[in-house]
């Protein structure tokens, strides 16, 4: 079979690497530990056009961690680099529109967009089932096969909403009423069917090769996405150029189910989500606390390093702060409802940047203390629908690695720099070698002065600069308080996911007020500059169980080995061993009770790197026979060796 490679965009679906077997210590072999010498390489800076989330990717149904670019590699065209493929989207979308309302003429229509892999459209009708999925496709393929012609009409608001209502479609209705420009257009399919829209369309429905279209799945959506509004049926579709570019994404598609994180998390037991507790709550059990512990260890350790003051902020505060910050005029919708404490408004934090600031202003400082730089793994609650939900990537409450640095104006290309620095040792240990970089600047809105706008954007561009990553510019797309950098880390799969970020603050410091006495013993006031490495720690670990499809490398692992016995004759041994490697560190345990074979089954399946087997003759010579998930038999050898082995390997992580 042919080995192939598909370039696609599928940046927010639960997909994961198909092979990350490189670096998992004794996934190399076991003679190949990394020695003492070994370095991570340099990342690999890639960029996009405007719409970060629309790169193209690379993916290998043959598993390969690191796919060199091969003659029948196939590149899936994206809606930005085929307008062809947009066109043949978005009539895909009008032709299951019209195929719905033949079938179900009491079906209300609202709207249907292209989207990245294919195209959606929101039905006011009665619940859908997969059954009735067929139904609409077969229909959607007669019309394609039809070959009808689309037309565009101009025609006046009048007109429009004359004809709206006649058809008696009251979410169209509502759609007309928020277009602001005339003439309203329509588009015909044929004289069978049409729609308010801007276009663009393909020519006719033949265009549309109704091999390369498939509907894909059924999910509740509120009109305007807002919950007071009433329930849709929202149906999914793909579509495509051709049939082989269709059969390449079902491929991927197929594989980012079964790498799945929600399904992993739970047939590893790393985390749940209880509806006892409530949506978007998470619960790290064991093996997830003990990544996220061996997370938070290393954290810690480089940002101390790094000259960062760890800080721990309570999780809930007056709301009064959420006042001085603005959180509660900008950002209410994605707070929870306040508290009364002892007649005081209490509210729990959806950010801890005003907390860090109480920190600063807790004692006076001067220009000879700057740089400041606090760091806090700080949990926040925002709400969200429950409809929107999503695992370990859409959660109520989470963990921030969050960090400010206060410094002088002149100070904020070194800062930066020294935070690029710090995202690329972090971001190697785990893995992520490829970024792509996007630099937006000041918006229309914005508050600070033109000079201090211009100074930090500039010391955003010299500071990448001076690292040698490329990246794009977003003119316009900073935040209304100050430039940002945003990097996208693309996993073993290809796919882009937002984890970093740099924001430079002009906004905060001028709401609560900070200052600095500076060389004249006048009071200034400081810059700010928020900044998170992997984002959050649910959501990053998340990515890191899709990127490693479970198979975290030896280091990472919750569990590093696993000592099973030939038979309960050898148990006390095992027992010796595995008090022996945890003495040292070591994540062991020991795991009895059936026969080898099975034992040694179970441990596959949970994914341990390492099996220790013992018989009689280890038992009699005091040795370890060794099994690597990925290297096979390893051999046999003295406890000590094993041992040594194992922390060479766990002393040296790099990326993989």
């Amino acid at each position: 079979m042919a080995t192939f490679a598909v370039a696609t965009t599928l940046s927010t679906s639960s997909i994961a690497p198909l092979n990350a077997r490189r670096g998992f210590g004794f996934g190399f072999g076991f003679g190949s530990f990394l020695s003492p010498t070994t370095k991570p390489k340099r990342p690999s800076i890639t960029t996009t056009l405007a719409v970060a989330t629309d790169s193209s990717v690379c993916f290998n149904p043959n598993p390969n961690p690191n796919p060199n670019p091969n003659p029948n590699q196939l590149v899936l065209p994206s809606n930005e680099s085929s307008e062809m493929l947009l066109r043949i989207r978005h009539t895909s979308a009008h032709v299951m529109a019209m195929a719905v309302q033949k079938l179900y003429p009491d079906a209300k229509v609202t709207i249907g967009p292209w989207i990245e892999n294919g195209f959606y459209y929101d039905f006011d009708m009665e619940p859908l089932t997969d059954k009735d999925l067929k139904r609409i496709k077969k229909e959607m393929d007669r019309i394609i096969g039809k070959n009808l012609p689309l037309v565009r009409e101009e025609v006046s608001r009048g007109e429009a909403h004359r004809r709206i209502s006649a058809l008696n479609e009251p979410y169209k209705l509502e759609i007309l009423e928020s277009i602001k420009d005339d003439p309203i257009t329509i588009y015909h399919i044929g004289d069978e069917w049409w729609d308010l829209c801007a276009g663009p369309h393909v020519d006719s429905t033949g265009h549309i090769n109704k091999k390369a279209v498939e509907l894909e799945s059924i999910a509740g959506a509120y009109w305007r996405g807002d919950e007071r509004k009433p329930m849709l049926q929202r149906i999914y579709g793909t579509a495509w150029e051709n049939e082989e570019q269709l059969k390449a994404y079902l491929h991927f598609k197929e594989e980012a189910k079964r790498r799945d994180h929600r399904r992993l998390g739970q047939d590893l037991d790393l985390f749940s989500i209880q509806d006892d507790a409530g949506g978007g709550l998470v619960f790290w059990h064991p093996k997830g606390a003990m990544v996220r512990h061996i997370i938070e260890d290393f954290w810690k350790k480089i940002h101390m390093k790094r000259g960062y003051d760890l800080l721990y902020t309570p999780h809930v505060a007056k709301a009064d702060l959420w006042k001085i910050s603005g959180h509660l005029d900008f950002y209410k919708e994605n707070m929870y409802d306040q508290m009364s404490v002892e007649d005081e408004l209490y509210q729990l934090r959806p950010m801890n940047c005003p907390y860090h600031i109480l920190v600063y202003k807790s004692k006076l400082h001067s220009y000879r203390d700057f740089p400041i730089r606090v760091a806090e793994l700080g949990t926040v609650y925002r709400y969200e629908l429950s409809g929107s939900l999503h695992g370990l990537f859409r959660v109520r409450g989470f963990t921030q690695d969050d960090a400010h640095i206060f410094c002088l104006d002149d100070q904020i290309k070194d800062e930066i720099r020294g935070v690029l620095d710090l995202t690329e040792e972090i971001l190697l240990q785990f893995g992520f070698e490829k970024y792509e970089v996007n630099l937006s600047t000041r918006p229309e809105k914005a508050v600070g002065d033109d000079d201090i706008w211009e100074k930090a954007t500039s010391a955003l561009e010299d500071a990448l600069d001076d690292k040698g990553w490329t990246y794009q510019i977003d003119d316009g797309g900073g935040a209304f308080y100050g430039p940002k950098v945003d990097i996208k880390i693309e996993d073993a799969l290809g796919r882009k996911w937002q984890c970093s970020t740099i924001q430079v603050d002009f906004n905060l410091p001028q709401r609560f007020d900070i200052t600095y006495v500076d060389s004249n013993t006048e009071k200034r006031r400081p810059i700010m500059i928020h900044r998170a490495v992997l984002g959050s720690l649910e959501r990053f670990f998340g990515i890191l169980i899709e990127h490693y499809a479970g198979d975290f490398p030896l280091w990472l692992s919750p569990i590093q080995a696993r000592v099973l016995p030939v038979t309960d004759a050898q148990l006390e041994y095992c027992n010796v061993v595995t008090n022996k490697l945890k003495m040292y560190g070591i994540r062991a345990e020991v795991c009895h009770g059936e026969r080898l074979p099975k034992l040694i089954r179970n441990a596959e399946k949970q994914k341990i790197p390492l099996m220790v087997v013992v018989g009689s003759k280890e038992v009699e010579t005091e040795t370890v026979t060794v099994r690597s998930r990925f290297g096979g038999e390893l051999g046999t050898m003295p406890v000590d060796d094993f041992i040594d082995r194992i922390k060479l390997g766990t002393e040296n992580p790099i990326s993989l």
